[in-house]
Protein backbone atom coordinates (compact mmCIF):
# COMPACT_ATOMS: atom_id res chain seq x y z
CA UNK A 1 0.00 0.00 0.00
CA UNK A 2 1.25 3.46 -1.20
CA UNK A 3 1.24 6.23 1.74
CA UNK A 4 -0.14 9.91 1.88
CA UNK A 5 2.40 12.75 1.82
CA UNK A 6 1.22 16.23 2.86
CA UNK A 7 2.46 18.93 0.10
CA UNK A 8 4.08 21.87 1.18
CA UNK A 9 2.11 25.01 -0.25
CA UNK A 10 4.28 25.77 -3.19
CA UNK A 11 5.17 21.85 -3.97
CA UNK A 12 2.02 20.94 -5.31
CA UNK A 13 1.93 23.88 -7.61
CA UNK A 14 5.13 22.70 -9.01
CA UNK A 15 4.60 18.92 -8.71
CA UNK A 16 1.48 19.63 -11.24
CA UNK A 17 3.59 21.66 -13.88
CA UNK A 18 5.93 19.22 -13.83
CA UNK A 19 3.46 16.34 -14.43
CA UNK A 20 1.18 18.84 -17.15
CA UNK A 21 5.07 19.35 -19.12
CA UNK A 22 5.75 15.41 -18.89
CA UNK A 23 1.58 14.54 -20.32
CA UNK A 24 2.15 17.13 -22.77
CA UNK A 25 6.16 15.91 -23.94
CA UNK A 26 4.03 12.18 -24.63
CA UNK A 27 1.09 13.50 -26.28
CA UNK A 28 2.69 13.25 -29.46
CA UNK A 29 2.62 9.52 -28.96
CA UNK A 30 4.28 7.70 -32.18
CA UNK A 31 8.28 8.57 -32.77
CA UNK A 32 10.31 7.74 -36.18
CA UNK A 33 13.34 5.72 -35.06
CA UNK A 34 16.84 5.11 -36.84
CA UNK A 35 19.18 3.02 -35.13
CA UNK A 36 22.93 2.41 -36.82
CA UNK A 37 24.77 -1.21 -37.44
CA UNK A 38 27.95 -1.03 -36.40
CA UNK A 39 29.30 -3.99 -37.25
CA UNK A 40 27.58 -4.24 -40.98
CA UNK A 41 27.43 -0.42 -41.42
CA UNK A 42 23.38 -0.01 -41.98
CA UNK A 43 20.68 1.80 -40.55
CA UNK A 44 17.01 0.51 -39.67
CA UNK A 45 14.16 2.71 -39.64
CA UNK A 46 11.08 1.90 -37.48
CA UNK A 47 8.66 4.04 -35.58
CA UNK A 48 7.34 3.38 -32.51
CA UNK A 49 5.66 4.97 -29.24
CA UNK A 50 8.61 3.81 -26.95
CA UNK A 51 11.99 3.70 -28.40
CA UNK A 52 14.03 2.31 -25.47
CA UNK A 53 11.88 -0.41 -25.64
CA UNK A 54 12.32 -1.12 -29.03
CA UNK A 55 15.97 -0.69 -29.35
CA UNK A 56 16.30 -3.02 -26.71
CA UNK A 57 13.91 -5.62 -28.67
CA UNK A 58 16.40 -5.40 -31.93
CA UNK A 59 19.30 -5.56 -29.97
CA UNK A 60 18.07 -8.94 -27.88
CA UNK A 61 19.96 -11.92 -29.48
CA UNK A 62 17.42 -14.11 -29.52
CA UNK A 63 15.28 -12.49 -31.61
CA UNK A 64 15.63 -14.50 -35.45
CA UNK A 65 14.27 -11.07 -37.55
CA UNK A 66 16.36 -9.12 -39.74
CA UNK A 67 18.04 -6.81 -36.85
CA UNK A 68 19.26 -10.10 -35.02
CA UNK A 69 21.90 -10.32 -37.85
CA UNK A 70 23.54 -6.96 -37.81
CA UNK A 71 23.88 -7.09 -33.54
CA UNK A 72 24.28 -4.07 -32.08
CA UNK A 73 22.19 -1.20 -33.08
CA UNK A 74 22.51 1.83 -31.59
CA UNK A 75 19.78 4.77 -32.16
CA UNK A 76 21.64 7.18 -33.70
CA UNK A 77 18.22 9.36 -34.40
CA UNK A 78 14.00 9.57 -32.91
CA UNK A 79 11.89 12.66 -33.52
CA UNK A 80 8.15 12.78 -32.83
CA UNK A 81 5.67 12.21 -35.95
CA UNK A 82 2.28 11.81 -34.65
CA UNK A 83 -0.18 11.02 -32.03
CA UNK A 84 -1.72 8.71 -34.90
CA UNK A 85 -0.05 5.23 -36.05
CA UNK A 86 -0.81 5.56 -39.75
CA UNK A 87 0.78 8.90 -39.82
CA UNK A 88 3.88 6.97 -38.19
CA UNK A 89 3.09 4.27 -41.00
CA UNK A 90 3.30 6.80 -43.68
CA UNK A 91 6.61 8.79 -42.25
CA UNK A 92 8.24 5.15 -42.49
CA UNK A 93 7.39 3.96 -45.63
CA UNK A 94 8.35 7.57 -47.38
CA UNK A 95 11.86 7.21 -45.59
CA UNK A 96 12.13 4.02 -46.76
CA UNK A 97 11.46 4.64 -49.91
CA UNK A 98 13.70 6.93 -50.61
CA UNK A 99 16.39 4.03 -50.35
CA UNK A 100 19.05 6.45 -50.01
CA UNK A 101 21.92 6.23 -47.02
CA UNK A 102 22.55 10.16 -47.95
CA UNK A 103 18.89 11.10 -47.09
CA UNK A 104 19.22 9.37 -44.26
CA UNK A 105 22.22 10.66 -42.79
CA UNK A 106 20.55 14.41 -43.85
CA UNK A 107 17.40 13.34 -41.46
CA UNK A 108 19.53 12.30 -38.96
CA UNK A 109 21.48 15.62 -38.87
CA UNK A 110 18.93 17.89 -39.83
CA UNK A 111 15.76 18.87 -37.52
CA UNK A 112 14.05 20.80 -40.53
CA UNK A 113 14.12 17.76 -42.28
CA UNK A 114 12.70 15.42 -39.48
CA UNK A 115 9.83 18.58 -39.33
CA UNK A 116 9.03 18.24 -42.86
CA UNK A 117 8.39 14.66 -42.98
CA UNK A 118 6.44 14.85 -39.69
CA UNK A 119 4.47 16.93 -41.83
CA UNK A 120 4.15 15.56 -45.34
CA UNK A 121 2.22 13.14 -43.66
CA UNK A 122 0.16 15.19 -41.83
CA UNK A 123 -1.09 16.89 -45.03
CA UNK A 124 -4.10 15.60 -46.73
CA UNK A 125 -4.48 14.74 -50.35
CA UNK A 126 -6.66 16.26 -52.12
CA UNK A 127 -7.89 15.05 -55.78
CA UNK A 128 -8.96 17.11 -58.58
Amino acid sequence: MGSLVRAQPGELKSSTIKLVELFCFYSMSFFIYILHSTVSNIYYVGYSEDVKRRLEEHNNPIRTKFTSKHLPWKLVCSFPISENRGDAMKAEKYIKKQKSRKYLELLIGSEIEQQRVAQLVRVPMHRD
